[in-house]
């Protein structure tokens, strides 16, 4: 059987952590191919409390993992007023409980603040995070009851309105970039109400192109048919440029070497970033539309040259 290799696009449920989801899929492929050499990783962590979207890539694509990151991700994230927790949404312990009237919590009061978190923001992640602090993630530090500083880091919202507010419940629609932290979005408009909030539930409705709607449901996944199921690497760089090489070229590319510039030849991205990335980045394609390699500027005028090649 050829290597395997590509992209599953998977409807996590609740309860299980994005490592949990990885495995089943390793372990369904080794069952399937009959061999255990097979490299398997996840694009961007969610955790055990939420669902949705969560990219899986097989074989050669783990080589994607960064370049699928950059794409945008949209979340439906659900936050109660007055409750505060130490990891900030329902799995932590509780901190303050403050009751909630009605009548000083509006629709507009919410939407009144939400300016102040879009765009270019700075945002302190939760203590109970993935964040890695010393070498170590911050969750496993609070877990072990140390005091964990974190610096506030700037990230990226694109998009964010109120889709339903039933004190004291409310749900936020949020379009961001990656490394957001949509737990610390409830927590600090609650904050800014001065009665707190942490977040209930969350789903990624979307990582780029890979949507809820055609994401694949955990339970359906059996050995047998996930090969099948993979989608080819290209559909994780619909962000970027594209060059469509000849079959002589391509062999050149594994090889290392570098293909003409042609501006007039490269095509636009199927999938416009809110914000373009300064370097020249272009995703080489042969005759059969499979992708060969990524390639970026060279030193040499007029000049591609690979910084990620995708081998046979």
């Amino acid at each position: 059987m050829p290597a395997v290799s590509g992209i599953l696009n998977i409807n996590k449920p609740t309860g299980l952590t994005s490592r949990d989801v990885v495995n089943r899929v390793l372990w369904m492929l080794r069952e399937e191919t009959g061999t255990r050499k097979i490299k398997v990783g996840h694009c961007g962590t969610l955790d055990p409390l939420a669902t949705g979207v969560l990219i899986v890539c097989a074989g050669s694509a783990t080589r994607l993992v960064s370049t699928i990151q950059e794409l945008p991700k949209t979340y439906r994230g659900t936050f109660r007023l007055g409750l505060v927790t130490d990891t900030d949404d329902v799995t932590g312990s509780i901190l303050q409980e403050t009751p909630v009237d009605p009548v000083d919590f509006t629709k507009q009061s919410i939407r009144t603040l939400l300016p102040g978190f879009t765009g270019r923001i700075s945002q302190l992640p939760p203590r109970f995070s993935a964040v890695h602090v010393d070498g170590k993630r911050a969750y496993e530090l609070a877990r072990q009851g140390e005091n964990v500083k974190l610096e506030p880091r700037d990230v990226d919202v694109y998009e964010l309105s109120l889709e339903r507010f039933a004190c004291p419940e409310f749900e936020l629609l949020i379009r961001c970039g990656s490394g957001t932290y949509v737990r610390s979005i409830g927590r600090d408009l609650g904050e800014r109400l001065g009665c707190g909030a942490t977040m209930t539930a969350l789903e990624r409705s979307a990582i780029g192109g890979f949507e809820i709607g055609s994401a694949i449901d955990i339970d359906s996944l059996e050995s047998g048919n996930l090969v099948d199921r993979l989608q080819p690497l290209k559909t994780g760089v619909s962000h970027l440029r594209r060059l469509r090489i000849s079959d002589e070229q391509a062999e050149q590319v594994r090889n290392g070497c570098s293909v003409p510039l042609d501006l007039r030849a490269i095509e636009s991205a199927t999938l416009r970033l809110p914000v373009e990335p300064r370097e020249l980045r272009v995703a080489l394609l042969d005759p059969n539309e499979d992708l060969i390699a990524i390639a970026g500027a060279s030193n040499r005028p007029g000049q591609l040259q690979p910084h990620i090649v995708f081998r046979k």
